[in-house]
């Protein structure tokens, strides 16, 4: 919940011009009352468009909800899912999230889901039972053929907002315990071909040393995304 309309607008407008045309995808998520006008701004661009979250139903008494087909209208591509503060703001469980997914899935968007523990939970040496448990939960239902279009992202919890950062090695390990979990639950390719991303205070100072991790696809990035210069040369690591 950063930045007003003309503030969004700004951002894009500095940000376009740093973007590099590289062999890789970049994203910007703006809040949901900014989507229409960085959706003119981005027209012809290098860049796509995501929400930061959605609501599962097209349409109803779902007062203040945003649904998928509003989104697509305005030419969204990708949508956040079960972001941990969805998650432990606003009590989203894995059942909601699965429909919300499932949904985006079904709507042509690409569901960037969002999975990771807390503090508490890695203390307490649950960290891979809790990433099973969201990745079952939220993907529930689902078969290889619906899955194309699927991102995950790890963030854990702890790492987020606080400057504190999982290792590379760290995270690297989780993200490849998630693809073995794709595996398991639908198929080789469909592990292989999913992108998974980290996201966890990361910065332009840290960005290689993730994106150097074998298992690491991409980067799901916070803070940093809030300023076009730190942006672009993480995009442009």
């Amino acid at each position: 919940m950063n930045n007003t309309i003309e503030e969004a607008k700004n951002l894009i407008k500095n940000l376009l011009p740093l973007i590099e045309k590289r062999d890789r995808e970049v994203i910007v998520c703006p809040s949901f009352v900014c989507l229409s006008e960085v959706a003119k701004l981005l027209q012809g661009s290098e860049v796509a468009l995501g929400a930061q979250n959605m609501h599962y139903e097209d349409k109803g008494a779902y007062t203040g909800e945003v649904s998928p087909v509003f989104l697509k209208e305005i030419g969204v591509s990708y949508v956040i899912i079960g972001h941990s503060e969805r998650r432990h703001i606003f009590g989203e469980k894995d059942e909601f999230i699965n429909k919300k997914v499932r949904s985006a899935l079904e709507h042509g968007l690409s569901p960037i889901l969002c999975v990771g523990e807390t503090l508490e939970e890695r203390e307490k040496g649950v960290t891979y039972e809790v990433i099973k448990n969201q990745i079952y939960g939220g993907l529930s239902g689902l078969i290889s053929e619906n899955v194309a279009k699927l991102v995950i992202a790890y963030e854990p919890v702890w790492a987020i907002g606080t400057g504190k950062n999982a290792t590379k090695e760290d995270a690297n390990d989780v993200i490849s315990f998630i693809r073995k979990l794709l595996y398991e639950k639908f198929d080789k390719t469909v592990g292989d071909n999913t992108r998974i991303l980290y996201g966890g205070s990361v910065k332009p100072s840290n960005i290689k040393d993730f994106m150097d991790m074998d298992e690491i696809d991409g980067a799901l990035v916070g803070g940093a995304s809030l300023n076009a210069e730190d942006f672009s040369r993480i995009a442009n690591y």
